[in-house]
Parts: structure tokens; sequence; C-alpha cells
């Protein structure tokens, strides 16, 4: 599924990928194919199966060999896909025999959000120990202080926000210009959050025999220019499952009076099962989470004016199941994995079909028989329905009202249940 990119393909990144599918690779009659057989250094193997894992996912069969090679990549996939050992494996294994002097890592990668950051970090760090490397978090809302005795220490691997890191930069804490490998990760996203100036800042600052590594769901727009004016002939490898999961998740309109809709809110919130509430502002989240939480569900937001601490506390309580209800912005919930959501609740419609599709496709993975469900005024009917057009979404509308038998059918909530008996 690899093709090496010629000067003449147009667009830069363009191009047809041969015969071999996901399928071939892991057919039932094929050997299975294992991380040392994918060229990575038996300490990282070894440490790989002392977490449980033995057999690599599809795209890190695609992306491992080429990028151990030292060849520029494009993956796509979405999140969960396994793309962060496709970029973090190979990485700790070129850096491993380059320690790094103080305030010049070796390795460097970007990422959208303080929470991805944190998520990443956690699988490098302990994989980067077993090679003798050192792991570092750089992100806005969390101290500056300590980021910066580490880096005059020696960092091998950094994980940053783009917007920290210059920060750092600026301050002559830390320089680029050792940096072997940088990946940018979720980079369509980092787009759209309006760090491409940064981005390409930071990108100019590293050494132009750097290798990149860019990671993305989408690989056009913004993120187009990034791959034609900072990638050499990269190798591109696309690997999506055959049905994505907003297409495997049922999609709804449910159509409320205004005096309505925060009740209507909070009935769905008592349900059984994890449920992730999508608003368009931070004191919104904070409005409809109180709400929930003052009825007696176990909700909380999830913001970008919160502490560092705040976030990744919530996040863990709602991965564990502690918190039943997640009440989010867009921007704080980019990038963040959740298994087992069997409901998405657009309290704000979406503003666009990108917002829409990440929302319900990317933060959370709903499993087949999940649903996303649209809370709208009257007046927001025909706005949603070109949005789900052009979104490629068939949504079912329905009117709904507190207590409304359609709430317990495909919300599950306890409190129209109890209305409709």
């Amino acid at each position: 599924m690899t093709a090496l990119l010629s000067d003449s393909a147009v667009p830069a990144y363009d191009v047809t990928l041969d015969d071999v599918t996901a399928d071939d690779v892991f057919a039932d009659d094929a050997p299975t194919t294992t991380f040392a057989d994918l060229g990575l250094p038996a300490a990282l193997v070894a440490a790989l199966a002392r977490t449980g894992i033995t057999t690599p996912f599809p795209i890190q069969v695609e992306t491992i060999p080429d990028a151990l090679a030292g060849h520029d990549l494009l993956g796509r996939g979405s999140t969960g896909s396994g793309k962060t050992l496709g970029f973090g494996l190979p990485m700790l294994a070129r850096i491993a025999s380059m320690p790094a002097q103080p305030k010049h890592p070796r390795g460097l990668v970007l990422v959208p959000t303080r929470e991805l950051a944190m998520q990443v970090s956690d699988v490098l760090e302990p994989l980067g120990r077993s090679l003798g490397l050192h792991c570092k978090t750089v992100v806005g809302g969390t101290s500056m202080d300590k980021q910066v005795y580490a880096l005059r220490r020696g960092v091998d691997v950094l994980v940053a926000t783009p917007g920290r890191l210059a920060d750092l930069i600026r301050q002559g804490e830390c320089f680029l210009d050792d940096v072997e490998v940088v990946v940018l990760d979720e980079a369509d996203q980092m787009a759209d959050m309006g760090f491409l100036p940064e981005v390409t800042a930071l990108l100019e600052l590293c050494s132009p025999a750097a290798q990149t590594l860019l990671f993305s769901a989408t690989l056009d727009g913004d993120v187009d220019t990034l791959v034609r004016e900072h990638m050499h002939h990269p190798i591109k490898h696309e690997l999506e499952p055959a049905t994505s999961p907003v297409d495997t998740m049922e999609h709804h309109v449910l159509v409320v009076n205004r005096e309505d809709k925060a009740v209507v809110a909070t009935e769905i919130a008592r349900r059984d099962g994890r449920t992730i509430m999508f608003v368009r502002s931070q004191l919104g989240a904070e409005r409809v989470a109180g709400n929930i939480a003052d009825r007696g569900v176990n909700a909380r937001a999830l913001h970008g004016g919160m502490s560092q601490n705040a976030r990744t506390r919530t996040m863990a309580e709602f991965k564990e199941g502690k918190i039943a209800v997640l009440v989010a912005t867009d921007v704080a919930a980019r990038g963040i994995h959740v298994d087992d959501i069997s409901l998405v609740v657009h309290v704000d419609p979406p503003e666009d079909p990108k917002a829409y599709l990440h929302r319900a496709g990317r933060t959370a993975r709903a499993g087949a028989t999940g649903r996303v469900v649209t809370l709208v005024l009257r007046n927001q009917r025909k706005d949603m329905a070109r949005l789900h057009e052009k979104a490629g979404v068939t949504a079912t509308e329905h009117e709904v009202a507190p207590g409304s038998a359609v709430l317990a059918d495909l919300t599950g909530s306890k409190t129209a249940r109890e209305a409709r008996a």
C-alpha cells in the first residue's frame, strides 16, 4: 500500500497505491508479522511485549519499515488506528544512538492539544526508557520552570503543542537544529485551530535534513501546504477501515422548543452508559454540566479554561467510568480517543460538516450501535439538513418534548421511560 512519490507527481502526494491491502497482509493463511520483523531493536520489541503488545496494527506494518529507512511519510488514519506507535517506534529507534545535548532535543512530536500531548507521551515515555531515552511533554497550562529544567538537562524526545514550544524557543531555552525526526500528529486539526503559521515557523527551525512524519485524518487544504513546502518526496500510507465509525452510527435530529432544550438535554443525560455532549463555549459547557449535575447525574465539563490538572483528571475519570457525562467544547476534545461511547449529543449544533464529523467519529469512536443526536430549534432545521448533506450523513428527524417516547427509544433516557410508563 505504499508508493514513493516522483518529482512530477501533482499534487505532491497524490499517488495510486499498489494492490496490496490490509486483508492481504493479515490473511488467515499469511504468517503473522511481528515487531521484530519490521526491523525494530530488540529492546523496543521486549518493552512492547511487557505491555502485552505483540502484533502490530496494519498502519504500523505499513509505516515502520519506511520510517526506519529515513523516508518522509504521510499517514492518513483516524484516532485509535495505532498511528502513535506507527511514528513513535521508528522515531525512538532512529535517535537511540544520538544522545541529546542540553536544550537540543533529537525527536519532536507536535500535537494540537494538551490532552493529545499527554496521551502521546504516556505511550512513548516507557518505550523510550527501554532505550535510555528521556521524553518530556511541553504544553501550556503546566509549569514552564519544570520544562526549562528538563531541557537544560537534556531531552531526547519532546512532545509539544506549538504555542508553548515557541515560547521556550523565544526565551532561548530550546533549539531545534539538532532534531533528527519531527512528527506532526493530527496535522489537520492543528491547521483548523490556526496553528499553521507557528507550525511552519517551527519546521523552518529544524534542520533541512530532518525526517518529517505527518499523520492526519485528512490530507488536503492547509495540510497540503505543509506537505509541499516541508516534506521531501514523502511516501504515503493510507489505511482506513472499510466502514468509518461515523458510517456505523445512527444519526438523528431532535427538534425541540427553546424552553424545552435544557430539560431534554438533562433527560438524555439520565441514561445508562457513557455520553459525550458537545457545546460551543466554555460557559455553555459549565452551564450544561452544572444543570445535569444539579439533577443527580455525575456530569463534568471539559474546556480550555480549566487547568491542565483538572482537564487530565476529568478525562481520566470519564475513561474509567467514574463520570457518566462529559460536556465538552470542540477545542478541548480534539484528538481525544475514548472507546465504548454509545451516545454522542450535540447540544449546540456544530458550525460546519468537519466539526460534525470530528465530534461524531474521531473524538468518540462509537460501536456499531452508537448514535449521534443533535438538538436543534425549529428555525435551525434547514441549516442542520444542509450540514448533514455536506457531511455525507443521512439523519432522521424527530419532534420531541420532555418525557416523549422518542427520547426513551433513541437515547435510553430513564426520565423519558418513567414518563412514558
